[in-house]
């Protein structure tokens, strides 16, 4: 098939502007916002149906074209942009972005999968209810990649991962088979539950095109601090301590080092230091939200960091006196991924570890950075309400222009790193998934009998392997 009837053929499809091959039309989708994955496509196209999806995949099945399902690029792993080779399309699910379906009563919302997490956060909000997902890349990820990547966040301490927010999906499969799993039910015990095999499968299995989703009544009262730490044990152990007082209103612990959070400072704009007599070695964001009117919740959460305060377990508390004021806290914690690629070459790791397990892992990490890679600056930020660690070498632009061979650099790095994780109990990759920048990964750190069964229902599903191929799944 030349590129041509490549291009008449999706267009019978799509129509006339719903496909294309023009350079400067593939160019934003063809690089991964971070500029670090590059890959190659004869096409891309923008279905605005279901229908659409079906017939592009049989089409493509018939002709065995790669199909590699796009959102919003946010990835930073390399699942959302193509491979570097072979015939492939872009799928790119933009303009599948309606809200189908909102029902207050019943705590539920159906949606396209190109709708804006920001968006569907602000239209449950609009009839008093909370789509608790939430995080950095919000104002420009898709819920469809949110669901094909089983994103985290930071709100898991409280609501769960994507998976634990997802009631029923709407899926085609690599045939153009159309599985309409929509169902708003909390109890659904009728067979196998196969959403879950679509939710982080990052596109390998199928086309995600729409999903219900659960919604919370909106909290009516939040209270935000900043606690300041002399080290990571000190920081754990109040954090374990919150998670008990606040069981039910605690939706947010986040850890940060000093070095992170100077490094936020340094490249955000207009943000501003809470703490006038310098940044301490660790900090940490804690939110709380609740059902009750008035300001009853940051009393509580002020006598509790008071107590903290006076017993000498943390060096310094900021609580946020406002909503402006807690939207600064968050505006420095969001800005950390921008920050860093300001600031140098980020070696960013996913790792995550039993919550108790944080300061082992710190110290053996550290130590690790110390003997092998001098010329790094260690930089954290992390959910550490889930045990989450986004623990990141840095290193100077001019210092990662030196390296030979990058690739075998951040391999060694990154592996010497997940053996502490996976020794503590822990994962290589925690919520960015795999992409393609993971997949010798799964090798190592997976055992045989769980890839066999993962490769056995890609076989069964996608025989072809015309789905995202590369991502996931070693050959």
């Amino acid at each position: 098939m030349s590129d041509n009837e490549l291009l008449q053929g999706l267009r019978a499809i799509v129509g006339e502007n719903g496909a294309t091959e023009a350079p400067d039309a593939l160019a934003p989708h063809l690089v991964d916002w971070r500029k670090r994955h590059v890959g190659v496509a004869d096409a891309i196209v923008f279905p605005r149906t279901t229908e659409q999806v079906a017939d592009v995949l049989r089409f493509c099945a018939a002709h065995a074209i790669r199909v590699f399902p796009q959102g919003g690029n946010t990835s930073v792993c390399g699942g959302s942009v193509p491979a570097t080779e072979g015939r492939n399309i872009v799928l790119a699910l933009g303009k599948m972005n309606r809200i189908l379906d909102l029902n207050p009563r019943n705590n539920s919302m159906t949606v396209q999968a190109g709708c804006v997490l920001a968006d569907l956060q602000e239209a449950a909000s609009k009839v008093d209810r909370l789509f608790p997902l939430s995080l950095g890349a919000e104002g420009s990820c898709q819920i469809g990649g949110n669901i094909a990547t089983n994103a985290g966040g930071t709100n898991v301490v409280r609501f769960g991962n994507t998976r634990d927010l997802v009631l029923g999906l709407e899926v085609v499969l690599p045939d153009g088979q159309i599985w309409n799993g929509i169902r708003t039910l909390r109890k659904n015990n009728s067979g196998y539950d196969l959403k879950n095999l679509f939710i982080g499968a990052e596109g390998t299995l199928g086309v995600v095109t729409a999903a219900a989703l659960k919604l919370f009544p909106k909290p009516k009262s939040v209270a935000a601090a900043l606690m300041g730490f002399e080290t990571v044990d000190a920081a754990v152990d109040e954090g374990i301590r919150l998670q008990g007082l606040f069981p039910g209103e605690l939706v947010g612990l986040e850890l940060i080092s000093r070095s992170e959070f100077e490094i936020s400072l340094r490249h955000g704009h207009e943000l501003r230091n809470p703490f006038p007599d310098g940044v301490p070695p660790w900090l940490v964001l804690v939110e709380l939200a609740s059902s009750s009117v008035g300001d009853a919740l940051t009393a509580q959460l002020q006598d509790a960091l008071e107590a903290a305060y006076e017993s000498g377990a943390c060096q310094e508390v900021v609580v946020a006196t406002s909503d402006q004021h807690r939207n600064e806290f968050w505006r420095i914690r969001h800005n950390v991924t921008e920050a860093n690629g300001r600031e140098g070459m980020g070696l960013t790791h996913d790792i995550a570890v039993p919550i108790y397990t944080i300061p082992a892992f710190m110290e053996r990490a550290a130590a690790a950075l110390a003997t092998h890679y001098p010329q790094a600056t260690q930089v954290v930020v992390g959910h550490m309400g889930d045990g989450n660690l986004h623990y990141i070498a840095m290193f100077s632009h001019a210092i990662w222009a030196e390296v030979a061979d990058k690739a075998a650099f951040q391999r060694d790095l990154s592996h010497r790193l997940y053996d502490i994780a996976a020794e503590l109990g822990g994962t290589f990759s925690a919520e960015h998934g795999i992409g393609s920048l993971h997949v010798d990964e799964m090798r190592v750190y997976k055992n045989r009998v769980e890839i066999e069964l993962m490769q056995k229902i890609k076989s069964l599903v996608d025989p072809q392997d015309m789905m995202n191929p590369g991502r996931v799944l070693p050959s």
